[in-house]
This record gives C-alpha cells, structure tokens and sequence, in this order.
C-alpha cells in the first residue's frame, strides 16, 4: 500500500500572487478606506453601464463586488440625478433599495425572533394576531407569509380612502385570500406588512426600530435606515415626481408610502457599502466580527427551498442564477437573491463565496428605465472573472483546502501519464472552479479516459432507482452504472484500463452507498491488478467525530459493508486506507491527499461549493441531520423524502405531531428543538398522503449527536405509537440488535448511547492507524 501526496507550492504561490494583482486586497467592510480601484478584469462592467445610460434606461448607477472576504470592484457610473439639478452619482449614494427591504430588514428580523422562539415557522399567523384570522386566514402560516405563498393578493387597494399604519393594519384585517394558503405561489407585499406587524407584535419594537438596534448596527450599517434623517438628503438618489417635487428620502413603493414609509415590504435606504456589509455576513453564515445576527442553521434555511410548486424561493430570499450562462462559478445552483423595483438588487453566491450590488433609481425621473440588460450584462461579465483559473487556485489557498483533484491537476495529472483511465464518478467530482473530472481527465495531456462508472443516483446525482449504462453526451465515453444490473464492475468492463481513479463525494455516514461502491471497486482494481487512485474529499459532517454503533458483523449489506459506527470520522481516503488493510483487499491504493485541510472542519468551513451529493442532502443541514433521521426510514414513517425539507421532517398519517413534538422537545436532546408541523409528500413514502409530525430545527450541530437522535426519535415514536410503529424495521440501519431490543423494552436512550461507548473506543483505536490529516 502507498500513499502518494503531490506537492505543489511553487505553483500555487504564482497564482496566488496572479489572482492578488487581479482581485486586489481591499477588506469587506473599511469605512475609512478609499475605494478599490476596478481591476482590469471588470472593465467591461464600465462599457455594459455607459451603454445602458446611454440608451436612457437608467440615469446611473453604484457596482460593487465582492469576493473571498474582500470588495474586489466598486465603481459610481453617470448621475444621481438628472432633474431639476444635475448631481453626479457618487460611491457612497443613498438608494431607496424597495423590496431589498424584505430580505435585508424583515426577513432577518423575522428569523432572529424565530431563534429567540418568539415565533414559529408553521403556526398560525393568528396565534400572534388573533384578529388577522378573519375573512378565511386563519390557517395562513408564518412560512407560507415567508414563501409567498399564503394566497394573498400582490398589495392593497390603494383605491380605498385608508391612509397611516393602522389603516393598513384594518385593511389587512379584512383582506380575503385569492387562492388557498399553501397551494399557489403569489409574490406579495402584503405577505410582508405582515411580517413586519408580527415583528412589531411580538419583539414590542416598530420594525425599523428593531432592525437599527438587532440588524444594522451590529453590522455597522451606518447608512442604512426607515425614513432617512434630512441631513442624508443630499446623498439619496430621487426617485419619481410626487406633486411638484422627486421623491428623495420619501419610499416610492405607494403603499409603504401610505403606511407612514416603514413597513415590511418596502420603505428601506442603504448604500452599496452598507448592504455588502450584510451579504458578507451571509456567506459568513450570521456572523460579522465578533457579532453573531443570525445562527448557521438559520442562514442555511433562509436559503434553502422552502416551497414544493418551483423550488423558487427560501424564506424570503429568491433562490437560482439571474440569466447567467450554465457553468459558471458565480450564480451557481446555490445562489440567492433579491431585487428591488427602483432598480435595486442583490445577489450572493455561497459557492464562489462571492455577492453582486447594483444600485440604480431606474424610476428617475419618468418611471421607464430599465434595469434588467444592465443586471444580466453585469452577472456575465463577474462570473466571467470569478472563473479564471488564477482566482480559483487563490480561493483554494486562502482558505487553505485543495482537494485531492485539485492538487492533482495541479501537477498536472502526471502520476496517470501514459494511461488509461477509469473514473468512478458522478456529478460531485468537480475542481474548485467548477469543472467536472470527467472532462479534465479528458482534455490531460497524454492521458486516456477510456470508461466512467457511476454509484446510486447515477452520473447526475438525481436518479432515485436503478441506473441504467449508456454514456456520456458531453464526452462520448462509456458509462458504466455500478447501480442497476450490476453493483461491482466487471472483467469486461476493466478489460484494456490501466488505472482505476475515484473521485466521488460521500456523506461521512456507515450507510451511505458510494463507500461501499468504493469499496467494491478496489476489490475488483485488486483483483485485476489495477492500481487504485483516491481523490481525497472532506468528510462533510466532519472527519473527527465518531458517533453511534458499530454494525453487527451479520448485518453487512450493500448498505454497510464494513463494521463502521454510524459517524466513522474518517475522509474517503483514510476510509479506502481502512478497507484495504482491515478487509485485506490487497489493492495497490494511492490516496492523493488534500491541501491544508483540517478534519475538525465540516464543509462550510472548507472553502468548498457545496454539491448536494445526492437528491436528498440538498443542505449540509440536511447532511448533519442523516446520520439520526435516517436510522429510522426503515420503518413505516416519512422522513421528508419528497418534500422541499428531507431529513428536517419525520411524519405519518397516524402521527400526533403536537404530541410527538412535546415529548421529544421534554427529552431536551442536546442542539436541536423539535415544532408540530404537517406535510405532503409528493413521492416516496405516504406520497400525497397529509403527514403529522415534526420539523427539526438543528440550532447547534456541534452539540448534536445525530444518531443518538436517531434512538430519540425511534424510543419517542415505540412510546407514543407502540401499535402503529415499526420498530423492527429499523434494524437494517441502526445495525445493531442489541440497540433496536433496548428500544423494545423502554430503556432510556441514554443508556442505550451509554453501552455502545466502549465498541467505540475500539473503532477510535483501529482508526487512528489511517488518519492523514
């Protein structure tokens, strides 16, 4: 067995230094800096702007970029105003930022009260406000308000004579929904005055004064502000004309106007510096400093999909790419945003750690600009930048994480050299920049790609059954499903390849599938003579925590090949170290072992895109949750496979969840909260049946010990439901007997996680002999 390490510092330093020269080192957020000056990359954005002003579809505008923690493009273009008095557009102008108001000021309001469980995502609106129950609202939730999908209508009739907050309020009171709750997505404002009412009802603060003192100045948000103070006067871009005046420092939105200019929808100011202050705090996953505004868990689900009819929308956020081309590392699939109707908007990209600002008055003076070319030319052109190869190789040594593919490549493939290549990989095996394996490999000098094989859910990663072989459209080259007919690669299949490479990213989890295909594969690559190669990947959940009980020898499955505990703490390659020793497989293993990793880390803190590995780990939420929730899919219950939440919901038909929630929220089960809630699953188990249940909300991962979650939530459903549920279904993936008897006999979990303890000293003992990092 050898372990095989590439090192490539010489080549890293270059491109670091490369990448510094094109993206600059201007921190995020330094009020007393100068502005960066706009790196030669981003010129074209100057270009894109000019032309837009020319065409009169805006009258200026503020572009700011940001990028690996540090502004990296800020340039002011054309005027702030054009009438009555022409004034130049400046960097620190004051916007009327519109609907940027319900991501930037509600929505974080909202969900900070919902950390504090002042608020619940599924109760009812009514809970808080007993009167908004009327005219059939009463079952409208809190998420469906979040969502836009509560059925109410777009806004209020600005026809009717109210005027002022309580006028609005009354208005409110009475509207009747449009559509049923929960069934339709309609984009509203009203959705938001509510929300805003809710803050203002249960923090016993008006909503701008909660978001000055719990929002914007944590943040430093100096410039940011409800019904800006007239010393700002001369530093806010106008809007339209209201009388014989431009609004400018009045909200433009009429109905937040009516409202008195605070209100859940619209109404707030900002500038460019203030609000990359506060889409750095999101890719820093709610903290700023020393300050901590939302928790991880809560930025994870603020950005996750929350509603099954598109898969559109988080809570409040807009999820996808705004029109930018595929395969470009900004405005990846994990992408959120928002826009604003004066020309405003948002956008951050977790993936390339990276967020977009463009601040227009589009509205100035006649109300028929157009902002969208200038938006979708601007994306372009940034994605464009963030994808240069130099920028990549930097984001990698900054955060100090290459993975095994990464350092490969970067020596440029040279251990394959001369061979031919079979990849094992599916749509995770991608480099920093975004760029799969498959055609890395295919485009190396001197190295032939002559076969792919894929695990479960196929080459790409959405397959929920049996693959079938075909090959690959981009490629032309055979693919090989190790998921269908066959679960181990062939003679036939290998006949004329050199090397086996294997590059897939796994779950951290014993019953996770893609192992035991790895595992599979070296058994074939060993005994075919095949020299065996490993890209190393961080374990997701994190490669130091070893949780739960080890598998009983007899219980070995597709589902568990080796006698692992439920967390085995260990990456893929110290894994496939562990299997080749401990199961005497005998391959001729090289394991390419990743940069500056840290196995204390979990993957949010590697730097890395986040590829959900398979359909149902869509969040690393999700992925931490997996190795309790999933101990008990065996049984006769849902655990939110066909939702827009799997893994964060268990349910059934016959579930009380009220009762269930109470009990396990008593059983005070170390970071994590369970809430009553009711779901439909569109596929899978109890497919378009209503399941009652339990949402759970991790608010501490590093607390969690997930599979003895998983005894939890197993004891709490026997207790409750001896006659309904399953339990012996669950022995296949809590895999030990001894757990699932204990369970049957009323012990308390805790006991129960107390005996496995010394089986998993043993398992720590083995371990530590194949730890590379």
């Amino acid at each position: 067995m050898r372990r095989w390490d590439v090192v490539l510092i010489g080549r890293l330093a270059v491109s670091m230094l490369v990448a510094r020269l094109v993206l600059g080192t201007v921190p995020a957020r330094a009020a007393t800096d100068s502005p960066p000056s706009a790196p030669a990359a981003f010129a074209p954005i100057a270009t894109i702007v000019g032309d837009e002003i020319a065409a009169r579809h805006v009258p200026g505008a503020v572009v700011l970029v940001g990028a690996r923690g540090r502004i990296v493009y800020e340039h002011a273009f054309g005027d702030r105003a054009i009438t009555p008095v022409r004034a130049p557009m400046t960097a620190d102008t004051i916007f009327d930022v519109a609907s940027l108001t319900k991501v930037v000021a509600t929505t974080t309001a909202v969900m900070q009260l919902v950390e504090g469980g002042k608020l619940a995502l599924d109760a009812p609106v009514a809970s808080y406000w007993p009167a908004f129950a009327g005219a059939g609202k009463e079952r409208i939730t809190v998420r469906q308000l979040l969502t836009h999908h509560s059925g109410l209508r777009a806004d209020l009739d600005l026809a009717k004579r109210w005027s002022g907050y309580e006028g609005a309020l009354t208005e409110i009171v009475a509207e009747r929904p449009v559509a049923a709750p929960g069934t339709r997505y309609l984009y509203s404002d009203v959705n938001f005055a509510v929300l805003g009412e809710l803050v203002r009802r249960v923090s016993g603060e008006p909503l701008d004064a909660y978001c000055a003192t719990h929002v914007f100045a944590p943040l430093g948000m100096d410039r940011t502000a409800f019904t800006p103070p007239a010393a700002w006067r001369d530093l806010i871009a106008p809007t339209t004309r209201e009388g014989a005046e431009f609004l400018r420092g009045t909200v433009h939105d009429p109905m937040a106007r009516r409202m008195g200019g605070v209100a859940g929808h619209a109404g707030l100011f900002s500038t460019a510096r203030d609000l990359a202050a506060f889409a750095q705090m999101m890719l820093d996953r709610g903290r700023a400093g020393d300050a901590r505004v939302l928790e991880p868990a809560t930025v994870d689900a603020m950005t996750a999909p929350q509603e099954p009819s598109t898969g559109g929308r988080g809570l409040g956020w807009e999820l996808g790419a705004p029109g930018v081309p595929a395969g470009h590392t900004l405005f990846s699939d994990r992408a959120y945003g928002h826009t604003g109707y004066t020309g405003t908007s948002l956008w951050i990209d977790p993936a390339a750690r990276a967020y977009v600002v463009v601040l227009t008055n589009r509205v100035h003076p006649d109300g028929r600009g157009d902002v969208r070319p200038l938006r979708a030319g601007i994306a372009r052109v940034v994605a464009q930048v963030l994808s240069l190869p130099e920028t990549r190789i930097a984001a990698a040594g900054d955060l100090r994480v290459a993975t095994g593919l990464d350092v490969l490549e970067a020596a440029g493939f040279a251990p394959l050299a001369g061979l031919r290549v079979g990849l094992v990989t599916n749509h995770s095996g991608r480099d920093a920049a975004g760029r799969r394996t498959i055609d890395l490999l295919r485009s190396a000098a001197d190295v032939t790609l002559a076969a792919i094989f894929t695990p479960e859910h196929g080459l790409d990663g959405s397959a929920d059954r049996a693959v079938p072989s075909g090959r690959d459209p981009l490629t032309g080259v055979p693919v090989h499903s190790l998921y269908g007919a066959v679960k181990r690669p062939t003679p036939a299949m290998l006949a004329g390849i050199d090397a086996l490479v294997f590059d897939v990213q796994d779950a951290g989890v014993r019953f996770y599938t893609y192992v035991t295909t790895m595992a599979y594969v070296m058994e074939a690559a060993a005994h075919a003579r095949i020299p065996f190669y490993v890209l190393d990947r961080p374990n997701p959940i994190d490669a130091s925590v070893v949780q739960g009980p080890l598998l009983d020898a007899d219980l070995r499955s597709f589902t568990g090949y080796f006698p692992l505990p439920v967390r085995y703490g260990m990456t893929i390659g110290e894994l496939a170290e562990l299997f080749n020793r401990e199961n005497a497989i005998g391959a001729d293993l090289h394991v390419v072992r990743m940069r500056g990793y840290a196995r204390d880390r979990w993957y949010d803190e590697t730097g890395l895109p986040w590829i959900p590995p398979s359909p149902n780990l869509r969040s690393l939420r999700e992925a931490a949750l997996y190795p309790g929730v999933a101990l008990i899919e065996g049984a006769n219950v849902s655990v939110g496979r066909g939702t827009p939440s799997p893994f964060e919901v268990v349910g059934a038909p016959w579930l009380d969840g009220v009762a269930l929630a109470a009990y396990l929220n008593h059983r005070d089960v170390p970071g994590i909260r369970f809430e009553p809630a009711t779901f439909v699953p569109e596929r899978d188990t109890y497919r378009g049946a209503r399941c009652g249940g339990v949402r759970l909300v991790l608010f501490d991962r590093e607390r969690l010990d997930a599979p003895a979650l998983g005894v939890e939530l197993a004891s709490a459903l026997h207790r409750l439901a001896p006659s309904r549920f399953t339990l012996e279904a669950t022995v296949g993936m809590i895999g030990a007997r001894s757990v699932v008897d204990a369970i049957a006999k009323g012990d308390d979990p805790r006991d129960i996680v107390a005996r496995w303890q010394t089986a998993l000293a043993r398992f720590r003992t083995v371990r530590e002999r194949f730890l590379l990092y």
